[in-house]
């Protein structure tokens, strides 16, 4: 490491440690020090384990059935998103009092350019001592951070110095850093382009930083093979974008039981699309691009999209929509283990096009659902539903 150069660039990749394990020794304080998993139910996926939990090999993602075979004397406790979103927004309002240029990545993760934050509040690396001080007295959760003059290399050094770490890599030690590294760790590396990558006998970025750049695209496609060999170089130029809009909202459901029957998954699709939407509108936003997601029971998984030529916001129009697609499948009979929708193409309601006259939309769809809008917001979520998504206590 050398001196800090204020006239350097700096970005914080800051992370959460293990973030909703964390919430939930946070809330309780009796878990700390004893293996915590976040997620219930054998079919369902782990959301988040603690650092004890790990060591019994438990991962993220991994079915929950498999993280209690490995350690069923692990505590398993249930998610609770409306809690991490309330932390998450405590965590990042401390972000912005040490620069307006945060870009969240994620309820645990954001990017910081601290740049113009040095003369005031000192170099990068106090600036992120001080930030971890503030989370972790003002919340009581710990957080790692990577500094670097990229967004790329921050990320890979926040990974690095996990748990409750800081890692700044200078210019002048950034291959240094990278080379040694493993495939994997780059990101946008997946199991297929880590395979692919195998194959060609590169194991480590730096094996990748020696392959010519026309091997690369000739392996992996144009885009992915040239963005691959200027991250192995270091190379990224992408600014921290504090403004950036969401690019999708999205839902999905694993099913307890594989399910068979049509139209009950179409319910559950309903019920998915009526979710999305209200997330969609509330914050003035509309689609122009559907999608949907099935997942068998043998987990092979196939999606859906279709581009629509005016903007939606409602959950009649995009249900419509969602449910031809999956008709379209054609699964007859087919054991269902997961299904979702994602909404993408997302642009502000004020820029959404006006259709007129011929093809017009009807006007009661969009009133019914401004009714169902204003009646949630006065008595709450799920004051008002589409009749097929109630239970038959409810329709009494």
């Amino acid at each position: 490491m050398t001196k800090n150069n204020p006239e350097l660039a700096r970005i914080l990749h800051v992370d959460m440690d293990a973030f909703y394990a964390s919430v939930a020794e946070l809330d309780d304080p009796t878990l700390r020090g004893k293996a915590v998993v976040v997620g219930t139910g054998a079919r369902s996926v782990v959301l988040s384990a603690n650092y004890e939990a790990r060591k019994y090999g438990i991962r993220a993602a991994m079915p929950v059935g498999r993280a209690v075979r490995l350690a069923p004397q692990a505590i398993f406790v249930q998610p609770d998103h409306h809690r991490y979103s309330e932390i998450s927004a405590r965590v990042m309002s401390i972000f912005a009092n040490f620069t307006p240029l945060v870009e969240p990545i994620s309820l645990d993760e954001a990017f910081l350019d601290v740049t113009g934050s040095q003369k005031l509040l000192g170099s990068a690396s106090e600036i992120a001592i001080k930030i971890r001080a503030a989370v972790a007295g003002e919340i009581g959760i710990t957080c790692s951070v990577g500094i670097a003059t990229t967004k790329f290399i921050a990320k890979l050094a926040s990974g690095q110095c996990k748990p409750n770490g800081l890692l700044q890599v200078d210019p002048e030690g950034v291959l240094d850093f990278l080379h040694p590294l493993p495939v994997s760790a780059v990101w946008g590396v997946g199991p297929k382009t880590d395979e692919e990558l195998m194959r060609l006998g590169l194991r480590t970025v730096g094996d990748i930083a020696r392959t010519p750049r026309q091997t690369l695209v000739r392996a992996l496609g144009e885009a992915h093979g040239a963005h691959l060999y200027e991250l192995a170089w270091g190379r990224d130029y992408r600014a921290v974008m504090p403004d950036e809009p969401d690019k999708s909202i999205s839902a999905s459901e694993t099913f307890v039981t594989d399910l068979e029957d049509g139209d009950e998954i179409l319910g559950k699709l309903l019920g998915l699309t009526e979710k999305v939407t209200a997330r969609l509108r509330g914050r003035q936003l509309c689609a122009q691009t559907i999608s949907i997601k099935v997942r068998f029971a043998d987990f092979k998984t196939i999606s859906r999209s279709k581009k629509i030529p005016l903007a939606v916001d409602g959950l009649q129009e995009t249900y419509e929509v969602a449910k031809k697609l999956y008709l379209a499948l054609k699964l007859d009979r087919a054991r269902i283990r997961l299904i979702g929708i994602s909404l993408e193409g997302l642009i502000e309601n004020s820029n959404r096009p006006i259709q007129f006259e011929l093809g017009e939309r009807g006007k009661g769809w969009r009133q019914a659902t401004e009714a169902m809008d204003q009646a949630t917001a006065r008595f709450g979520d799920g004051s008002v539903r589409p009749a097929r998504l109630l239970s038959a206590d409810d329709q009494e």
